[in-house]
């Protein structure tokens, strides 16, 4: 069975039905096929926080509380993150959202892929080992 995290990117999009995308396309056969599809803290409050309407928000709150929560410390996350960023910078590739060297933490300590529309992970792969979504 896959063990995928879904970065924040594509569950906006497939939460507002804007953007049909094929990450929107493979999240909602991964969500069909029941396949093991994760969050992670940062993921959860980028998803929620940006929400206005009361009714929306604990409408999708549950609908993502049904999905597996990956938790380290948030020490450990930190510091994997930390070492994320400045073993990039030192090969000169520089992550613009601190944020997605955070989530690429918490994919990398739970061994899983990622499933993302940001080309940050893209640039964290080629030089760390962050497992990605192959479309």
């Amino acid at each position: 069975m896959n063990r995928i995290l879904i970065d924040t990117s594509v569950w906006i999009d497939f939460f507002n039905s804007t953007n049909l995308s094929p990450e929107t396309e493979i999240l909602r056969q991964l969500i069909t096929d029941n396949q093991s599809i994760y969050l992670c803290p940062i993921i959860y409050q980028e998803i929620l926080q940006g929400i206005r309407n009361d009714q929306t928000f604990e409408y999708i709150r549950e609908i993502l509380l049904d999905f597996e929560m990956i938790d380290f410390t948030w020490m450990e996350t930190t510091d994997k993150a930390i070492e994320i960023y400045r073993t990039l910078r030192k090969k000169g590739i520089t992550i613009r959202k601190s944020n997605d060297c955070l989530i690429a933490a918490y994919a990398i300590l739970a061994d899983v892929r990622i499933l993302y529309k940001d080309r940050d992970f893209t640039q964290i792969a080629k030089g760390y080992n962050l497992k990605i979504f192959q479309l």
